[in-house]
């Protein structure tokens, strides 16, 4: 199976070569990185193209773009994988082995989507501040405010083909609404594969204000009740206490 792995960057010079390297040292064969940047002004680029050189399943395409998520999907329309994931810039892999291991869960159990557990770290260093732990997939979650985190998510090309992509309303949330779009289909089917999938470094664009924090919330209540997912306040509610134990069991 081959995997498409989508990366936005935007003067992610600082940490575009860990990205990097945690996809071309991955052991299994057969993936296509890439690369949307939104015109980035720094040294993100001669990154990109130097590590270009010696990959060819490096595709990069820098133009401006309207944000983060108008980037991934610029990414969904490129992408030829059967299997499609994300790697923010600031992010890399938990292991050279992880998408062989995603691969395998596919192969094995024939889903439409493999989703594992994250790891927050400090910007400083690889200690861990966050664990966020996932569970096994049933509807009720939904109604609980329950989500995987989006960055471990994986799905087949063809669930984009049925649910399209990232919604441009939203400026924080558009993951969260595309995934109740797709978790709620009860066509599909998924596996939570029990292991760290990806590092996050601490500081993401949902979290970096309380002006953005408020967004946050806004736009989550506007995806639960667009989709139809119970009490939208009750949803919201839940789902932003369901995080504080991420915040201890590390």
């Amino acid at each position: 199976m081959k995997v498409s792995i989508i990366t936005a960057t935007y003067n992610s010079e600082k940490t575009i070569g860990d990205c990097l390297q945690s996809v071309l040292s991955q052991d299994y064969q057969d993936i296509e990185y890439i690369i949307i940047d939104g015109a980035s002004s720094d040294g993100t680029l001669p990154k990109v193209e130097a590590a270009q050189t010696q990959n060819k399943n490096i595709i990069c395409i820098s133009e401006p773009d309207k944000g983060i998520y108008d980037a991934l999907n610029k990414g969904i329309q490129k992408a030829t994988g059967d299997i499609i994931g994300f790697l923010h810039s600031d992010d890399y892999f938990n292991s050279t082995q992880t998408i062989s291991h995603i691969v395998a869960a596919f192969q094995n159990s024939n889903v439409d989507g493999v989703y594992g557990d994250l790891h927050y770290i400090s910007s400083e260093s690889d200690t861990i501040v966050r664990n966020w732990k996932s569970k096994p997939f049933s509807e009720k979650l939904l109604k609980e405010g329950w989500m995987p985190a989006h960055p471990t998510l994986f799905l087949k090309q063809n669930v984009y083909k049925k649910h399209g992509q990232f919604n441009l309303k939203f400026k924080i949330a558009a993951d969260y609404d595309l995934m109740l779009r797709i978790f709620k289909d009860k066509d599909l089917t998924f596996l939570y594969l029990p292991e760290v999938v990806t590092k996050m470094r601490v500081g993401g664009a949902s979290n970096r204000s309380l002006k953005n924090i408020w967004l946050k919330t806004r736009e989550d209540y506007m995806a639960v009740k667009g989709n139809n997912i119970g009490s939208p306040a009750l949803v919201v509610c839940s789902k932003n206490l369901s995080k504080i134990p991420q915040w201890f069991k590390k």
